[in-house]
């Protein structure tokens, strides 16, 4: 049993033997069902090569057959499984079961501590966006068409974000919610030095160059503000060279209050 699709703040693979898991037994519950390892690995989502690559693995460490295989005659053959993988499936279930109800009691022990429960939850999000930031809704400025969301951040620092009044409606936004902005890397412009010059982009956070990672043609750039936080951007290489960008220079990391999106709980 693995994910948090369902919302849940807690998961666990179960491997049996260190190597029959979720995708074996998906299989195996799927010939039980089909009698036929073609259509199993199709329900299964795997080749019917790998389907028999698994099965055969696990065969040839069993200590009695698993599968039972009838050839051609009236009923057309098929695979059948043994009373030995019948039982070995019957226990996943189980054990499935078990684990189900062990995570449920787990997370109402959660319920109890709710700062640990709302850290899960902001960590829980799965997105290709580089920066998340989790904050709270200071500030909101709905017009007819678009809205204004002004976040403050945990870690010290503030955000603006624009989005459609629709948006900020259906995530019900209001001062004082808990929110995650999201901004990606591409996004991100770097300036070492405004020589006088003002930008038009809301949001400007200061900091410093903590780490360097450089690519074939681009690199990610690490900024941490004063806070602790830190924000990445995504400099060709050769804006890398043109800046003189090094650990320890200051820069601040610039972006327009469009590019950021903002996630919220209902």
């Amino acid at each position: 049993m693995s994910g948090t699709g369902d919302g849940s703040l807690l998961s666990a693979d179960i491997r049996l033997a260190g190597r029959l898991d979720a995708r074996f037994f998906a299989l195996l519950d799927a010939l039980h069902r089909t009698g036929s390892i073609n259509r199993a690995a199709r329900t299964a989502g795997l080749s019917y090569k790998g389907a028999w690559l698994l099965l055969e693995a696990a065969c040839n460490l069993a200590n009695e057959p698993l599968l039972r295989t009838a050839t051609g005659g009236a009923g057309g053959g098929g695979t059948q499984l043994t009373e030995a993988a019948i039982g070995l499936l019957e226990a996943w279930h189980t054990l499935q079961a078990d684990q189900r109800e062990f995570l449920r009691l787990q997370e109402a022990r959660l319920a109890e501590l709710p700062a640990l429960k709302g850290l899960l939850r902001r960590m829980s999000m799965k997105t290709s966006a580089r920066n998340q930031f989790a904050g709270t809704v200071t500030d909101l400025d709905p017009g007819p068409v678009s809205a204004q969301v002004n976040i403050g951040l945990k870690a010290g620092g503030e955000i603006t974000a624009t989005m459609t009044s629709a948006a900020a409606k259906r995530l019900k936004l209001k001062k004082g919610k808990e929110v995650l902005a999201l901004v990606k890397a591409s996004a991100v412009v770097l300036v070492t030095d405004f020589a006088g010059w003002q930008l038009s982009a809301r949001n400007q956070l200061a900091g410093t160059v903590s780490r360097i990672e450089k690519g074939a043609v681009s690199s990610l750039i690490v900024v941490t503000l004063p806070g602790g936080a830190a924000i990445t951007a995504t400099v060709t290489n050769e804006g890398v060279d043109a800046l003189g960008v090094r650990v320890g220079t200051p820069a601040t990391a610039v972006f327009k209050a469009y590019s950021v999106i903002v996630a919220a709980q209902p």
